[in-house]
Order: structure tokens, then C-alpha cells, then sequence
């Protein structure tokens, strides 16, 4: 069911764009809203639910038909006018995406940016994934990876951490540890892997 829906609905957006807008936020009524992995993943964190799959497929579809900044302007309202779940639809659409061109890539940097600013993991964690290790500068990369270690959010949910973490970063998560040791709080282990971290790709 879950595949059959999501196949007509790329078939829809492909012949008629526009209709992305009428299927968006179907999804997670068409095809459900568990996550992908439940017994490793529960809270979908790692690999997004069933639903940010069938929404990232119509983003594909999406970049694959319209202009470029037709695209971008379409994927912003999706993202403005959508609930928490169709935003992390269009990252997870990002995240998938082939290759995308300037006017999409700083929409979406936009994007990423927005959703780091909130406190919904599953959006944070959507928002660190390969469209923003390609496309995010250093400084808003870095503090998005200090987000996640704030809310908990599991670091092997950020792309590419390994050829991006640098000792800007490590000295983040240093200072990170010291302020939750001085207040008594627990020190996780990304945490301490992190404040590790001196090579760069290493």
C-alpha cells in the first residue's frame, strides 16, 4: 500500500507539480507514520519514518520537473506552510536529492537553518543530514552538531561528521562538558568523542 501510494503520487507530481502541494501532507495519512527501523530507531531519529520516505520522494520528483527556482520557491512554501512533519519531508527530499543547483541549495540552506533554530529532534536531526554537510558553511554546521549534542540527539545522525568535525568543534564540546560537569549534569559519550576530535577526516 505504502509503495503503491507513494509511486502514483511521484507519478502525479512528475505530470502535474503543482499537485505536491495537495499530496504533501496526505503522506502520513496515505501511508502511515512509523518510523523505518522501529526496534533500532524508535523515535525515527536515525532514519526518518515512513512518511519522510514517501515525502522525499515527491521533493525528488519535484527538483527532477520544475525549473530550479521554481523548485526553490516551491520547496520554501512547502516548508513554510507545512507542519512539523512535512518540513522534515523536505530535508529528508534534500537529503536524497541528486546534485542540486545554486537557487535550490540556498533555499535550502535557508531551510536547514530554520529548522536548527527549533527544539523538535526529529527536524534537527533531519536538518544535519547530507544536504547540510555539502551545502552549510563551518560556523552553522558546527552549531547545528552543539544542537543535537544539547538535545541529546544521537551524533550518528549527522553526515559526513568525520570528514567535517574539526578542533573549533572539539573545543566546543570541551567547553560543553565543563559547563555540564560544573552543574553537576551527565556527560555523554559523543560528548566525549567529540571534545577528542583534532584531525579533521581523521
Amino acid at each position: 500500500m505504502t509503495i503503491d501510494w507513494t509511486t502514483a503520487a511521484v507519478g502525479e507530481v512528475i505530470a502535474e507539480p503543482q499537485r505536491i502541494v495537495v499530496l504533501f501532507p496526505a503522506a502520513g495519512r496515505a501511508v502511515g507514520r512509523a518510523p523505518i527501523e522501529p526496534a533500532a530507531d524508535p523515535l525515527g531519529l536515525r532514519h526518518g519514518t515512513v512518511d519522510d520516505r514517501a515525502r522525499a520522494d515527491l521533493v525528488v520528483a519535484l527538483l527532477r520537473v520544475l525549473p530550479p527556482g521554481e523548485a526553490a520557491a516551491q520547496l520554501a512554501d512547502l516548508y513554510r506552510y507545512g507542519d512539523d512533519a512535512e518540513r522534515r519531508g523536505v530535508l529528508y527530499g534534500l537529503n536524497v536529492a541528486p546534485r542540486v543547483g545554486p537557487e535550490v541549495a540556498s533555499a535550502g540552506v535557508e531551510l536547514v537553518a530554520d529548522a536548527l533554530r527549533t527544539n523538535d529532534p526529529r527536524l534537527v536531526a533531519a536538518a544535519l543530514g547530507a544536504f547540510a554537510a555539502a551545502h552549510l558553511d563551518q560556523h552553522g554546521w558546527r552549531h547545528g552538531v552543539l544542537k543535537a549534542l544539547f538535545m541529546d540527539i544521537p551524533l550518528d545522525v549527522v553526515a559526513d561528521l568525520d570528514r567535517r568535525a574539526d578542533p573549533e568543534l572539539a573545543r566546543m564540546a570541551a567547553a560543553l562538558i565543563a559547563e555540564r560537569r560544573a552543574a553537576g549534569r551527565t556527560v555523554s559519550d559523543d560528548m566525549t568523542a567529540l571534545a577528542t576530535t583534532t584531525d579533521p577526516g581523521a
